[in-house]
């Protein structure tokens, strides 16, 4: 594992936001959901790709609290911008399993 300071780790934004939105992506090459997050007032909403079918609906994503990495470069997906990048863990049986707060922060807030 390659280690890095933590000046270096104070570069990325990574912040709690509340998915107010989300559809299947039916553009993608693989089972996806194109997924809005408000990241408050500062950040706003963002747009975000995840392939996050397996564990999840796009119903019971709503009101769903994620930590994002909010400074990556956008990346276009087929013909949506990805504006954030949503985070997860890899689930023993396969499929991503989010990563978020036990309870609820201020959307925004920054981790730690």
């Amino acid at each position: 594992m390659q280690t890095i300071d933590y000046k270096e780790f104070d570069k990325i934004e990574l912040r709690v936001g509340t998915i107010i939105r989300s559809e299947f992506f039916e553009e993608a090459h693989k089972p996806a959901y194109k997924i809005w997050i408000d990241l408050g007032q500062e950040i706003g909403v963002k747009k975000s790709s995840a392939q996050i079918t397996v564990h999840y609906t796009i119903e019971n994503l709503i009101g769903r609290q994620v930590i994002c990495v909010c400074n990556l470069k956008p990346r276009q997906i087929a013909n949506f911008i990805s504006e954030v990048l949503i985070t997860g863990f890899l689930a023993k049986e396969g499929g991503i399993i989010l990563a978020g707060v036990d309870k609820n922060v201020p959307n925004g807030s920054k981790l730690h």
